[in-house]
């Protein structure tokens, strides 16, 4: 009796064994299918000035191809400059050392489409001192874009001396250029990418740096009025507070190497 027990016994733990292996073995395949689905999905983030599936289908357009300048030309122009030039992958400004007087064959570029309500994309890396821009909303019916538009800051915060003028450091970069200083101030050292947005919406204006909001603003508000009025603005355009609803976005020529890639957009 107690020998066909211990054998009754040994089969079921034998079972048990069994049927755990087969459990344990199933669960090793299920986490190794999610590893590639993310090794997968991870490739298709990582292409440079590619959308994923899922951004086209969330309704993100590429503005920069990654081998050429279509759709890009100079501001008050119909080229493309030739110091501006397209080089692995990315928009590249040649650095003439001419500060924001720019190359005489440069100057700054604008894609040649007016946008209203969106989220601006892009990557952007600096050189050593280096200084530049970008620009939304912008009007093309004066000799400069940044007498009628906002800009969110490029620079190099270590080196280039803006990082110390203006107020509170409303120069740094990420911000709002001279009115809103970038808060965190996250930006990454020259030579690394820093990847930023830009959200606009009925008014409403986000800049994103390096995954984190550093800067929150409304158009065309009592305070929105009162802050440019202080500021140098009214000095280059009397009504530079009254922002367009809707215009270009622009890359700024301030005389220094920049390169911008993986830029996109999607309309609100």
């Amino acid at each position: 009796m107690k020998k066909r027990i211990f054998v009754l016994a040994l089969g079921i733990a034998t079972t048990a064994f069994m049927v755990s292996c087969g459990g344990g073995a199933k669960k090793e395949a299920t986490t190794d299918e999610a590893t590639e689905v993310k090794e997968v999905a991870a490739t298709e983030e990582a292409a440079p000035n590619t959308l994923t599936e899922a951004e086209k289908n969330d309704g993100w357009v590429l503005l920069f191809d990654g081998t050429t300048s279509t759709g890009w030309r100079g501001y008050g122009k119909e080229s493309f400059p030739t110091a501006w030039q397209i080089v692995d992958g990315t928009i590249h400004m040649i650095g003439s050392g001419r500060g924001e007087a720019g190359d005489k064959e440069g100057g700054d570029i604008i894609y040649d489409k007016e946008f209203q309500n969106f989220t601006l994309s892009l990557e952007w890396k600096i050189s050593e001192g280096g200084n530049s821009g970008i620009f939304y909303l912008g009007q093309e019916e004066l000799d400069f874009i940044w007498k009628t538009a906002p800009e969110m800051q490029i620079l190099d915060n270590e080196k280039h001396p803006d990082a110390a003028l203006g107020v509170d450091g409303n120069r740094q970069a990420g911000s709002l250029y001279d009115l809103i200083a970038a808060k965190p101030q996250n930006a990454k050292p020259v030579g690394e990418w820093n990847q930023v947005e830009i959200t606009v919406y009925k008014g409403t204006v986000v800049h994103k740096q390096n995954g984190v909001n550093v800067v929150e603003y409304h158009l065309w508000t009592p305070e929105w009025n009162e802050m440019v009025a202080g500021s140098k603005f009214p000095g280059l355009n009397e009504d530079w507070a009254d922002v367009a609803s809707k215009g270009y976005i622009g890359l700024q020529d301030h005389g220094d190497d920049v390169w911008f890639r993986n830029i996109k957009i999607k309309e609100l």
